[in-house]
């Protein structure tokens, strides 16, 4: 299967396509698109790596053949969040790429799984979705938002605080992937019980874990090394049901609930990407307040999203 990372020279995606070189299945082809021209370099540092997935990259002009055939593309490309931005602050930047990116996908690889990274993701997901509906092309369950980097940032900081291990932890994060609008279901984690001063310190950590990573480089970047291992595990949930494996993960999606027109939640993968929208269970009084309070600042972000286009 052809998998192509589109803004794979920077920070997310290297190592996103790092883990992708040792992860993807045997005789895959992995595609690395950048206008950064140190890519052929990227692309011919992995292909030392000693796995049976070939490696090719692609610079500013080759958009079409780096896209080509692609059965998923995940997009990382844009302008990374910097100390004192808010998600917000990259709309005006990264609205543009994205829209472009789309575009090439909606003319080489229309039936391709796209992962979408690129912040700020409650609204970079509308963009492309409306990239594929001017293009007449648009199906729901091939367009994701990878919320994934949310999901894992429970585990461990759950597993941290509860003495477990992070493999016995399991987290549902709903909502969107900013702020407030990232809602871990914490009332849910099978076996472990927390005190309400528990939930109202990890909630806002979950929430606010961006900036911690941001505050902590100095100016020197933001999330890319957990980022990366978080786009490799939900592509590995998009190639296992690929393969016809029954995977369940989660992410934003467009459709299924009476919340939002775009909205985190579990899914069912398979060969057609979503397969089935999963519901996502009884909230606790504080999660159903909390998803109350912030689906005004949600769907600002989507129709945000969606006047771009317009």
């Amino acid at each position: 299967m052809k998998v192509t990372v589109l803004g794979a020279a920077g920070g997310i995606g290297q190592a996103l396509s790092l883990l992708l070189k040792t992860q993807l299945p045997a005789g895959s082809e992995l595609s690395l698109y950048d206008v950064a021209p140190v890519v052929p370099g990227v692309a011919v540092d992995l292909s030392h790596i000693p796995t049976d997935v070939q490696v090719a990259g692609f610079g500013a002009d080759d958009l079409a053949a780096a896209l080509a055939n692609a059965d998923i593309v995940i997009i990382p490309a844009g302008m990374p969040r910097k100390p004192g931005m808010d998600r917000a602050d990259l709309f005006a930047v990264n609205a543009g790429i994205i829209k472009t990116l789309a575009e090439g996908i909606v003319a080489n690889c229309p039936k391709a799984l796209v992962g979408i990274i690129t912040n700020p993701v409650n609204g970079t997901v509308p963009i492309v979705a409306e990239v594929f509906k001017k293009a007449g092309t648009y199906e729901a369950n091939r367009v994701f938002g990878v919320t994934t980097l949310d999901v894992i940032r429970s585990e461990t900081f759950i597993a941290e605080l509860k003495g477990l291990s992070t493999s016995d932890i399991k987290v549902p994060v709903i909502g969107g992937h900013s702020g407030t609008t990232i809602l871990p279901l914490l009332s849910q984690v099978e076996g472990v019980e927390f005190s309400q001063a528990e939930i109202d310190a990890l909630t806002p950590r979950i929430q606010n874990a961006g900036t911690e990573v941001v505050n902590a480089k100095a100016g020197g970047g933001s999330a890319t090394l957990s980022m990366g291992a978080a786009a490799a595990r939900f592509c590995m949930s998009l190639v296992k049901g690929l393969q016809g494996e029954d995977v369940i993960d989660y992410a934003y999606v467009d459709g299924n609930t009476a919340d939002a027109d775009f909205f985190a939640q579990p899914i069912r993968l398979g060969k057609n990407g979503i397969e089935e929208y999963l519901p996502y269970g009884e909230l606790s009084a504080y999660e159903e307040n909390a998803k109350n309070e912030m689906l005004a600042t949600l769907n600002k972000d989507i129709q945000e999203g969606i006047d771009f286009m317009a």
